[in-house]
């Protein structure tokens, strides 16, 4: 044990002393959340030039509307404060449809578009008012370079549909001042429950639940359990091939048994996890207190997630270790990168289902397969469903079992692999070795 131990601290230290390692600690959630910092960063940074766009108003009811909604937006584009414009303005103008030719036309505005002295173009068929069966005359089409991401087509949707229900209040004789709130619009809040304080007795108020409280703390947990996984365990794939290609594991074997050799590299990496664990964690709660959103921590999730944590770096690095000793240089190493890896990318195609629907069959069965237990599990415990409460037990028994298992198996392969020279890697070799010795 002490040999193992001496091990394990000394593949901690190599690894954490390194400039690499504190870069790493810091910039790696900066590449997992880049998406979202560059959102923030250039959400100010806005094409301010006006956007000319036509409306073929084939129904002859709402092109009108639009123009007039239009200068009421045009009105808005500017700072109120400063005086600087901060959004393009829409310039609309309304053209008389070719209904001879009207593929002709589309195709003469298209040409207009790619030019660039037009930005896009409204097509609204003759029946919007009342749609029939005929869904390319009630059809709104809407044509531009981008127009899926396009924000005129946002935008229009909203005011083209208040003209209709105008129009049909005008066309049913009914006097749209008297029923001012007809088009009034209420989102619906979402509440968790109702709950009584166990102290006083007293009914206590159901609490708020957004949407990014909702999904951000399973994908925060997710990415953390990836990088936490790539921190400690991965890295043990090549740092056990190049000790086996530069001669050091020989000479470590003249002094150390095979499984004490890889256990002590196991816990070297269990303890660079557990450091690079500790800080995300207390940063993100320390960043959730002075954002004022304490209340969002899952204070009672993370026992299971440093216990799922403990066991995932120990079943993964047995398996990244047994499949470093198969390998003779770095080109054997990576094509065994993907294998090893695949128990924790897996969960990571599977997220939306799971938060969608964490109580479903599929989402049980799933996180109480051992392999994905150690994500898909803590994903399932993040949502505001929750899981029933023998589940996470039943997952961590099994991760249990199954890390003892990876140990053992991984042991038997690191003893022949490691000491192996000259032979290309093979699964089939190391799944033998594995059962048989």
């Amino acid at each position: 044990m002490r040999k193992t131990l001496l091990i394990a601290k000394r593949e901690f230290l190599v690894s954490v002393k390194r400039k690499g390692f504190i870069i790493g600690l810091i910039i790696a959630p900066i590449f997992m959340s880049g998406g979202f910092i560059g959102i923030a960063l250039l959400k100010n940074q806005v094409d301010t030039h006006d956007k000319k766009v036509v409306i073929l108003d084939r129904s002859g009811i709402v092109a009108d509307g639009l123009l007039q909604a239009a200068r009421d937006y045009n009105r808005e584009i500017f700072d109120k404060a400063t005086g600087k414009k901060i959004k393009p303005a829409w310039v609309m103008e309304k053209v008389v449809p070719n209904e001879k030719d009207p593929n002709a036309q589309r195709f003469a505005l298209s040409e207009e578009i790619r030019a660039g002295r037009l930005h896009g173009f409204l097509e609204i068929g003759p029946e919007m008012l009342h749609p029939s069966r005929d869904t390319n005359a009630s059809r709104v089409a809407y044509y531009a370079k981008n127009s899926a991401l396009d924000e005129v087509r946002r935008w229009a949707g909203n005011p083209l549909n208040n003209l209709l229900r105008k129009a049909r209040l005008n066309e049913a004789g009914l006097d749209e001042s008297k029923v001012k709130d007809l088009f009034d619009w209420r989102a619906i809040d979402s509440l968790g429950l109702v709950t009584r304080d166990v102290v006083t007795g007293s009914i206590q108020k159901a609490e708020h639940k957004s949407e990014g409280e909702a999904v951000g703390v399973p994908i925060f947990t997710l990415f953390l359990t990836f990088t936490i996984v790539m921190m400690g365990a991965i890295p043990l794939l090549n740092s056990v091939m190049e000790e086996k290609a530069q001669r050091i594991a020989e000479v470590m074997l003249g002094s150390v048994k095979p499984f004490e050799f890889m256990m002590g590299k196991i816990l070297g990496g269990l303890g660079v996890a557990l450091v690079g664990a500790g800080f995300y964690v207390g940063a993100a709660i320390f960043a959730l207190f002075q954002l004022g959103m304490a209340g969002s921590i899952p204070i009672e999730l993370l026992p299971w997630f440093f216990a799922f944590t403990i066991l995932n770096i120990i079943m993964m690095g047995a398996i990244c270790a047994a499949l470093g000793s198969i390998c003779n240089d770095p080109k054997d190493a990576q094509s065994l990168a993907l294998p090893g890896m695949l128990p924790v990318l897996v969960p990571m195609f599977v997220l939306t289902p799971i938060l969608q629907h964490p109580a479903s069959a599929f989402s049980t069965w799933f996180s109480l397969v051992p392999f994905f237990t150690p994500t898909a599990m803590l994903l399932r415990m993040c949502t505001q469903t929750g899981v029933p409460a023998w589940q996470p037990w039943a997952g961590l028994a099994g991760v249990v079992v199954c890390a003892l298992a990876c140990v053992w198996l991984g042991g038997r392969i690191f003893r022949i692999g490691i000491l192996l020279q000259g032979q290309r890697p093979s699964l089939a070799k190391a799944i033998h070795w594995a059962l048989k010795g």
